[in-house]
């Protein structure tokens, strides 16, 4: 009998610890649906600077067919490169009552009060492809590791003046910045400049103009028109008589158009006489066809669908409690916090690559380009 009060004890608190066990793994269960829960249908704020670029529009597209497809509400909006347009539509966003705010800035230094107010109401913020800066409300930043795709400019307009064949020059060239807003602009000039720099000191490399500080350089907004002005500019000041342009850094494939306009309107392209080098960024529709056609010497191609993803993978992981996937801490300073980023691999695409980067990664069709 005693035996038996024993086993009988032993059994209330083995079924007792197991009940207790089974709670405790219920209310973990419980506490994972219920953060999965508020993230479900969630309202995901989405800003882009602008339609008037064509890669703007296929990151505004990407991103939200994708947050879609795993069930939130998004709510995308264009600025103009417009930037209190900008602020306002942010603001509206956290009004609305947005879970995540996703911002491809116009100027990194201007949503500094919106930010707060996101980090007041506890919106998360992932800065995408610009790294937002001088606030510490920017949780996470998405983009191409843009040093490489200045790295990635100079080096195809090198081998578009046969410098890497060997080719001794001297070749004159002229330099272009992106917007001194951006922050990305810097990192491009930089990138690019490191590759160039050398071959500048070693003469193989001349700047006619002189103009080769970032400063001077840059193109404020990226704006095609400002562009083909100080083109022209410049080929009316320094390239007289025989004297021509050999090369053309350029940063962004808008850009490139103006370049090449200037470049025309001054018989390059014409009668015999080819174009510069030229390069560019974004693999824009206009610009592969400008490649295709031998204008454009080359252009990075960024996939915005796979920044996209990249983005819509971490607002995810965010929203349902967890740690995005980044691969690099120490790079990105926004001048108040080291921002923890996710950085893509660019490409460099010209005549000798298009169909298979772009035609065989589906990004364009044949048809689009003909």
């Amino acid at each position: 009998m005693r035996l038996g009060r024993i086993a009988g004890a032993l059994s209330a608190v083995a079924l007792a610890a197991t009940m207790t066990a089974c709670g405790s793994s219920q209310k973990t269960v419980d506490a994972q649906a219920s953060v999965a829960g508020g993230a479900a249908g969630a309202l995901i704020g989405v800003t882009m600077p602008t339609k008037s670029s064509e890669r703007w529009i296929h990151d505004g597209d990407n991103v939200r067919s994708q947050l879609e497809k795993l069930g939130y509400k998004v709510d995308l909006q264009y600025a103009e490169n417009d930037i209190p347009t900008q602020a306002n539509q942010i603001e509206n966003q956290i009004t609305k009552g947005a879970k995540l705010l996703i911002v491809a800035s116009i100027d990194g230094t201007a949503l500094t009060s919106q930010l707060q107010q996101a980090a007041d109401n506890k919106i998360p913020v992932i800065a995408y492809d610009r790294l937002i800066r001088n606030s510490p409300n920017v949780d996470y930043y998405a983009t191409f590791d843009n040093f490489k795709v200045g790295v990635q400019q100079a080096t195809s307009l090198l081998k578009g003046l046969g410098v890497e064949d060997g080719k001794k020059g001297p070749f004159n060239v002229e330099l272009f910045g992106g917007s001194p807003d951006d922050n990305n602009a810097t990192f491009f000039w930089n990138g690019a400049m490191s590759v160039l720099k050398p071959k500048i000191d070693d003469g193989t490399l001349t700047v006619r103009s002189g103009q080769t500080d970032f400063k001077t350089a840059a193109i404020l907004r990226w704006d095609p028109a400002t562009a083909q002005r100080r083109m022209e500019d410049i080929l009316t000041k320094t390239y007289t008589g025989d004297t021509r342009v050999d090369g053309v850094l350029s940063p962004y494939d808008g850009l490139s158009i103006g370049i090449l306009s200037a470049l025309k309107s001054n018989g390059y392209g014409t009668g015999g006489q080819a174009y510069p080098v030229v390069t560019g960024q974004d693999a824009e529709l206009a610009s592969v066809k400008s490649i295709i056609a031998g204008e454009q010497y080359s252009t990075i191609f960024k996939d915005t669908r796979k920044l996209a993803e990249t983005t819509v993978k971490m607002a995810d992981a965010v929203l349902k409690g967890g740690k995005p996937e980044v691969n690099n801490t120490e790079d990105y300073d926004n001048g108040d916090k080291v921002v923890p980023s996710y950085l893509l691999d660019p490409v460099i695409v010209d005549k000798d690559n298009y169909k298979d980067v772009i035609v065989g990664g589906g990004y364009y069709t044949e048809d689009q380009l003909n």
